[in-house]
Parts: C-alpha cells; sequence; structure tokens
C-alpha cells in the first residue's frame, strides 16, 4: 500500500473519531441524553451509564479505517473535484442518515418501522449534522494542510491519546 494511501486512511480515520467525539460529547451534554436513554422506548440501548460504553470513542478508530476504505475508490471524486468534500458530505448524510437499513431514531426507516415520537426523532438530526460537519472540517484541513506535518501529528495525539485515556478508564472500572 503506498505511503499516500495509508495517510489518507489515517486522516479519514482521525476525524471521524474527533468528530465523532466531540459531537456524541456535546449532544450529550445539551441534549439531555440522559434524559432520552432512560425512556422506556429506548430500552433497547445499553444505559448510558454501562462501562462498556465508555469504549466507544476507542472502538471508532477500526470502524474509522472501514470508512476509509470505502472511500478510497471514490478518493478522486471526494479529494481532488472542485466541492469533492461536501459531496462527501452529502452522502454520508444519505447513507448514515436517511437511508440506514436499519431503523436507529431519526432515519427515514425509523419513521416508518418505530414508535419513536416525532419529538425524538427530530432530535437525531444535530449531532448528524454536527458530525458530518466536524468530520469534513477535519477532513478538509488535513488535507488542505497535508504539507504541514503537525496537523496530522496533534490530531493523532489527539485521537490515540484520549483513546489510551478511555480505555485506562474502562479498564479501572473493571477492577472496582
Amino acid at each position: 500500500m503506498k505511503t499516500d494511501t495509508v495517510k489518507l486512511i489515517w486522516r479519514i480515520t482521525y476525524a471521524h473519531t474527533i468528530a465523532y467525539a466531540i459531537a456524541g460529547v456535546l449532544m450529550m451534554l445539551f441534549m439531555n441524553y440522559d434524559e432520552i436513554w432512560a425512556m422506556e422506548i429506548m430500552s433497547f440501548y445499553r444505559p448510558i451509564d454501562d462501562p462498556i460504553l465508555t469504549l466507544a470513542i476507542p472502538l471508532q478508530i477500526p470502524r474509522g479505517i472501514l470508512i476509509a476504505l470505502f472511500i478510497l475508490p471514490l478518493q478522486k471524486a471526494f479529494f481532488e473535484e472542485k466541492y469533492g468534500l461536501l459531496k462527501l458530505g452529502l452522502i454520508v448524510f444519505g447513507f448514515a442518515v436517511i437511508s440506514t437499513i436499519g431503523a436507529p431514531w431519526a432515519s427515514y426507516e425509523s419513521y416508518i418501522y418505530t414508535h419513536f415520537p416525532l419529538s425524538l426523532q427530530l432530535k437525531g438530526y444535530p449531532e448528524a449534522i454536527l458530525y458530518i460537519s466536524l468530520f469534513v472540517g477535519i477532513l478538509h484541513i488535513s488535507i488542505k494542510f497535508a504539507h504541514k506535518k503537525i496537523i496530522d501529528v496533534i490530531a493523532s495525539i489527539a485521537t490515540l491519546g484520549f483513546s489510551i485515556m478511555v480505555v485506562y478508564g474502562f479498564i479501572s472500572t473493571l477492577n472496582k
């Protein structure tokens, strides 16, 4: 695998992981996820204080690699063409939010197949839009300033450092 391909995979991975972490934390704070997760209708989700959920962010690294592998065949369209990252954002929104295979809340399928109230459905969009904006924005910065290694270094330290801290926190909860 060429060095440029490996760098692109890593950039997509850290862009996804950082965007996921920021969007998730902000929405958890501002959207009262404690209340949402406590609703009877959400009972199939793990409780919000389940220790395994602390691993959600480091588990985004393998997911980011998978996302990168799906994006690679279209890298020219997304990273070389005008408005390529905007196209990527629209495609992510289309497939990850609107046209999902399952029926997660705020998806098209959820309106058809679940009993989620409209008010709950609508609460899913701000997080999705924030995540996609951050993901595309981080990718834009990392590609535009690819010649400045400091961008990759800072993003890598943030991704790996935070993941190590979270894994350590998870392990410490197991010892209690």
